[in-house]
């Protein structure tokens, strides 16, 4: 190694450069994320499982337990747009502890709030802190992956992705069990926060700071967006920021109408009962979940571009079944195909956007952004659609937007530019 500078430190004369980080502080550092993109899954997991028990708490209609989940929405569109000056001036390491940590505080908020009273406003801005900071901590720890997945020298982000997915299911199970037993909303979301707390503080330990590539290699020539704000904004105006950022908007898209529609479209599209719809929404998120784990071995084979056209190429052909098939068991094969379809457009996007270390917080502030713009007006845009032609029709939406995310997909290719200038 060339460089003098002490590991997990970025270069005091230049934002990105190569350091001296053992094998092992790399994998303990990839280790490390996958436990905070777990807590992560499981934070948001835990709240949703708890949904409908805050409703009868308070009392409300669901228009109203609607604009309370548009808070977290809000929320999170706020903390993306504010992520890249916030990890520019702390780093990912600083970001992701205390913005985890208020997140937790937030969603402690939230459950006082369901419980004592109950009290909406409470709960709304409870959720707003939730959003806001947890959408913070997304951009940091896709950042720090980027970052990791460059030393390991091969394809990772998927199975961060992944281990997110298995957290949203430890965490929707322990709301279930404690919605069984009976567990009041807020003891249950202070038990959360406590456990999420000690497992961050554990695991931020072991990470490294995102400025750093391989010893021998330079960085990408490119402008330096990270010194000022009016840099980092200046993102947006690159064509190839918003290319991936349609990437993920398709794919986001794809995986957010699955989570808010599937359920009630196999019950009202295919006639099944209502435990049934909630079995097939179980093995949609499965089958994303085995293609985030099995995708890396494609992405490291063939690279991104093939891939990601490839999974859009199958993600459209389960809508179509879903939206076609002639019965719930051909329906629930499109389910499986769209699932694995849409398992690797956001994480690749997110690995495309952070391919420059200078540029790498403020593209993957900005495609993320563009991504949960999916997440913010999807909802809604299939509901209003669906009562005009029906539910199954309605996802013909997320269709056109798959496709758009296929016919972009050279955007994410992997960038040629790099050079080995090794100390010779």
């Amino acid at each position: 190694m060339s460089s003098t500078t002490p590991p997990g430190s970025p270069s005091a004369s230049s934002p990105a450069a190569a350091v001296d980080i053992s094998r092992g502080q790399i994998v303990a550092w990839r280790n490390a994320l996958f436990v905070i993109f777990a807590l992560c899954g499981m934070c948001l997991a835990s709240w949703v499982a708890r949904v409908p028990a805050v409703r009868d708490a308070l009392g409300v209609s669901i228009e109203d337990m609607g604009f309370l989940m548009f808070s977290i929405a809000v929320g999170s569109i706020l903390g993306l747009l504010s992520s890249s000056h916030i990890i520019a001036r702390f780093g990912t390491r600083t970001t992701i502890t205390w913005c985890l940590t208020l997140a937790v505080l937030g969603l402690s908020t939230a459950g006082l709030g369901a419980t004592l009273g109950p009290s909406y406003l409470v709960i709304f801005i409870g959720l707003m802190f939730f959003g806001s900071t947890s959408g913070i901590v997304d951009v940091a720890m896709n950042v720090s992956g980027a970052a990791n997945e460059r030393m390991l020298g091969r394809a990772i982000m998927p199975v961060y992705h992944a281990f997110f997915s298995l957290g949203t299911i430890i965490g929707a199970g322990a709301g279930t069990l404690a919605e069984h037993l009976g567990v009041p909303i807020a003891v249950h979301m202070i038990v959360v926060a406590v456990i999420i707390f000690i497992a961050a503080m554990i695991a931020v330990r072991f990470l490294q700071s995102e400025h750093v590539v391989p010893d021998g290699e330079e960085i990408i020539a490119e402008d330096d967006h990270s010194k000022t704000w009016r840099g980092r904004l200046s993102i947006w105006r690159n064509p190839q920021t918003i290319l991936i950022g349609l990437i993920v908007l398709g794919m986001a898209f794809a995986e957010g109408s699955a989570n808010d529609w599937l359920p009630l479209a196999m019950v009202d599209g295919h006639g099944v009962a209502n435990s049934t719809g909630a079995l097939v929404f179980a093995v949609f998120v499965t089958a994303m979940t085995i293609g985030r784990l099995l995708g890396v071995r494609l992405l490291d084979r063939f690279g991104r571009v093939p891939v990601l056209r490839g999974s859009a190429i199958l993600a459209a052909a389960g809508l179509l079944v879903v939206i076609f098939g002639p019965s719930p068991a051909v329906a629930i094969v499109g389910v499986v195909m769209w699932g694995l379809g849409s398992a690797l457009g956001f994480p690749v996007g997110m690995s495309a956007a952070a391919d420059n270390p200078r540029t790498a917080a403020a593209r993957v502030s900005a495609v993320a952004t563009i991504g949960y713009f999916a997440f913010l007006v999807g909802p809604p845009l299939i509901g209003i659609l669906a009562g005009q032609v029906g539910i199954l029709h309605a996802l013909l939406v997320v269709l056109v937007l798959v496709a758009v995310s296929g016919v972009v997909s050279n955007a994410a290719r992997e960038p040629r530019t790099a050079v080995k200038t090794g100390s010779e």
